[in-house]
């Protein structure tokens, strides 16, 4: 009896709820955990796209140096056609370098219709205008002692975009220096210094000016030009001549 009359006293027990401010500053936590969990996905995706993007230039970087490298190490001239193995490079307009070479199979666009069966070639590397208003580097070819179809002339291959600028010097045994201009068409250099001057921009800025880098590198040319008497009267010009003769 006496417990009984003392739970009627008391009266019944109040369930406790959470307070409306209570309330509030929970949503309010919550939210700034999710903001903090936001932010830092979002800088993780961002400097996972800026770290792709400089992984992706400097392997451009790479196959525009190595292209170079690749094509003066298949280089070729013969004295009795001095026309057509012309050796040309120009360090003005932004660079541009032009010769014959025995171009292997995993030369890019070796395995084009045109050039089939014809290794020799003449390449021609430039710096031009892209369509987006980027310099980059292009390369033509043309078979020897053909002209150039159209398709390469308007559609060049692309090397490199975000090319400024292809200087180069050149090795001159006489003089015993690099000098910075080749005259002697019908005569290669013992080596060629080439620099590529690449605009690398920030993929969040496409806009702003990017960051000018330098590349330099040294390709030495393992062909000497085939003399006038060592051709003889019956090879003429695109014969199968072997030019990779050390000096």
């Amino acid at each position: 009896m006496r417990a009984s009359a003392f739970a009627l006293r008391r009266g019944p027990q109040r369930r406790r709820a959470f307070t409306m401010l209570e309330l509030m500053v929970a949503f309010a936590i919550f939210g700034m955990v999710i903001m903090a969990i936001y932010a830092t996905w979002t800088l993780i995706i961002k400097s996972a796209k800026i770290g792709q993007e400089a992984a992706a230039q400097m392997q451009r970087e790479r196959v525009a140096v190595r292209t170079l490298k690749e094509a003066l190490a298949s280089v070729m001239s013969f004295q009795a056609d001095q026309q057509n193995y012309a050796f040309v490079a120009e360090n003005d307009s932004g660079g541009k370098l032009s010769f014959v070479a025995r171009l292997p199979e995993m030369f890019p666009r070796s395995s084009r219709l045109a050039f089939d069966g014809f290794d020799v070639r003449r390449v021609s590397f430039s710096v031009e205008p892209g369509k987006d208003y980027d310099k980059q580097l292009v390369l033509r070819q043309t078979p020897l002692l053909k002209d150039m179809n159209s398709d390469e002339r308007d559609f060049p291959f692309v090397v490199a975009k975000g090319v400024n600028k292809l200087e180069f010097e050149f090795w001159d045994v006489r003089k015993r220096d690099w000098v910075s201009e080749w005259t002697r068409t019908n005569e290669l250099p013992r080596m060629i210094k080439f620099k590529l001057e690449f605009e690398r921009k920030n993929p969040n800025e496409p806009y702003a000016a990017g960051k000018k880098v330098e590349i330099m590198d040294i390709a030495p040319l393992p062909s000497v030009m085939v003399p006038a008497m060592a051709q003889g009267n019956q090879q003429g010009a695109g014969q199968n001549v072997n030019a990779n003769t050390p000096p």
